[in-house]
């Protein structure tokens, strides 16, 4: 699998010094554009292009249902999983919502429903029904991993294809902040409370509950540290499978990545654990209610651009602070220059 994804490409950090140079010829005091222009210098070194432009964006909703919901560690049942797919299917979600906000491209996948669905702007590509309880054995094999990752994979191509021109991941399954955590912990090494938040809304004892399952299921499975499939296999989730799959995608077409919240931040270190390469195209969008969103996002040695105490997923953090990463490419693109605009430069200091 990693030998598949050794050669990504690298960002163009040439053309993020000619990005910089033009951005102090923009009719503005230096830097006073502050993030933006960080963004702006960021998207051009990904897309290799000066005047980098990410209008559509695509998004790519993963479902799929954790046996590990069994163990009462969410607040919902397991099937509102399929529920709400069939709601993101009517239009009627958050992430529907900010998705024809921003005119992005919107697609559901089924990688992983425990129940079937027919619809006809449904994307069928179920691997299973769920995973297994991975309390008491492995979530899935070997193979279904590398199936899923190759399902994200196909469906980035295929998104991008389309005309997506930065890709937006989100999910869709009860039960997946335990998955997540589980994740984190063992790419961490680090006590699972810290990790463990409230999820759908959990009360403290449930959230006590979780952590101690998180705990025994560690030391059940025994997942390796650094070797992805075998965590996912162990520990995983289809969904945050095909996210890391359609990562992938995305880094190796030169695509930004707008990573979402928590379970989307763990999705995108697995995909670095594959490959390296791709924590070069990935913007975090924000960071999370989740306590275990902040350690995996300096994981990836990321800043968030927002912070409103997000804990939805879907892919809505990352579609509310599209508008911002769109601005920075507009600043690029439309603002004028002091030559052009024939105003007087500032003056020099000595």
């Amino acid at each position: 699998m990693r030998d598949k994804f050794k050669f990504l490409p690298k960002k163009n950090k040439e053309i993020g010094k000619q990005v910089y140079n033009y951005i102090n010829t923009l009719t503005k005091p230096l830097g006073s554009l502050g993030r933006l222009e960080e963004l702006a210098v960021e998207l051009a070194e990904m897309k290799d292009d000066l005047f980098p432009n990410i209008m559509p964006p695509g998004v790519l909703v993963f479902a799929a249902d954790h046996g590990i919901t069994e163990e009462g560690v969410s607040a919902y049942p397991q099937a509102v999983t399929e529920q709400m797919v069939r709601n993101f299917l009517n239009g009627g979600a958050a992430i529907n919502v900010f998705s024809r906000e921003i005119g992005a491209y919107l697609e559901i996948i089924d990688i992983g429903v425990a129940k079937d669905i027919a619809h006809r702007n449904l994307v069928n590509k179920k691997i299973r029904y769920g995973t297994a309880n991975f309390l008491h054995e492995d979530a899935m094999s070997y193979d279904d991993v590398e199936r899923a990752i190759a399902v994200g994979y196909e469906q980035g191509l295929d998104i991008i294809k389309k005309g997506a021109k930065c890709l937006i991941l989100g999910e869709m399954g009860i039960g997946n902040t335990t998955t997540s955590s589980a994740i984190l912990a063992v790419l961490t090494n680090m006590d699972v409370a810290s990790l463990v938040g409230c999820g759908t809304g959990i009360s403290s004892e449930r959230k006590g509950h979780k952590v101690e399952i998180i705990k025994q299921v560690i030391k059940n499975r025994n997942p390796q540290p650094h070797e992805p499939i075998d965590i996912l296999s162990k520990v995983g989730g289809l969904e945050i499978a095909g996210m890391a799959g359609a990562m992938l995608a995305a880094a190796s077409t030169r695509v930004p990545i707008l990573v979402d919240g928590f379970i989307c931040t763990v999705a995108a270190l697995l995909a670095t654990e594959i490959s390296k390469n791709a924590v070069d195209y990935m913007i975090v969008t924000h960071e999370s209610a989740e306590p275990g969103h902040k350690i995996a996002i300096s994981l990836l040695g990321k800043k968030p651009i927002i912070n409103l105490g997000l804990r939805l997923g879907e892919g809505t953090g990352a579609a509310i602070a599209f508008p911002i990463i769109k601005s920075a490419t507009l600043i690029l693109n439309e603002m004028a220059t002091f030559d052009s605009a024939g105003i007087s430069k500032r003056e020099s200091n000595t």
